[in-house]
């Protein structure tokens, strides 16, 4: 973890900023990833958060990894707000030894579920995506989204009994 008497204290200081980027890179793509679900993305989020740190430095900042965390969470919603191109999501790489029919119906399976994450209120999704796909604690998800850790449980469980209800009722309408 962050040790509180290593601090940037300016521009100058590049052996604090390559010890932070060391230090929290891996754990700011999981939070960019959860919001972007593009790794590129998510790599171009990292590097701003780290530009603005090296910017700004980080001498009045008490828990490292949260505010960090933040930086990544505002970055990466902002992103999701600009209009941009179509990327590849990591998804569509095909499985190796994989057949054509079973690639067709797992990227079917996964487009539909990724469809209802994405219509889910913001509220429930952040949440849902941080603790389920990059595998954030409750604890994180509450420092990152300035939330009760009963809160961030709340809406996990709510966002799945909603997956729950969405899928099911899509699959009584298959034949």
């Amino acid at each position: 973890m962050w040790q509180e008497s290593r601090v940037l204290e300016g521009t100058d200081d590049w052996a604090a900023l390559e010890s932070v980027v060391r230090e929290h890179s891996r754990f700011l793509f999981k939070v960019a990833y959860g919001v972007l679900r593009n790794s590129h993305d998510a790599e171009d989020v990292v590097q701003e958060v780290f530009l603005r740190v090296h910017r700004s430095g980080t001498k009045d900042v008490i828990d490292m990894p949260a505010w960090l965390a933040r930086i990544a969470f505002r970055l990466a919603i902002d992103r999701t707000r600009k209009p941009q191109g179509a990327a590849l999501d990591d998804t569509d790489i095909p499985s190796a030894g994989a057949s054509a029919e079973h690639l067709a119906i797992d990227r079917q399976r996964v487009n539909q579920v990724q469809r209802l994450v994405a219509a889910l209120p913001d509220e429930l999704r952040y949440p849902l995506v941080l603790s389920a796909f990059e595998e954030l604690n409750s604890r994180q998800i509450a420092e990152l989204l300035g939330i009760s850790e009963g809160s961030v449980r709340g809406r996990i469980l709510r966002a799945r009994q909603i997956l729950k209800e969405k899928l099911s009722a899509q699959m009584e309408k298959k034949p």
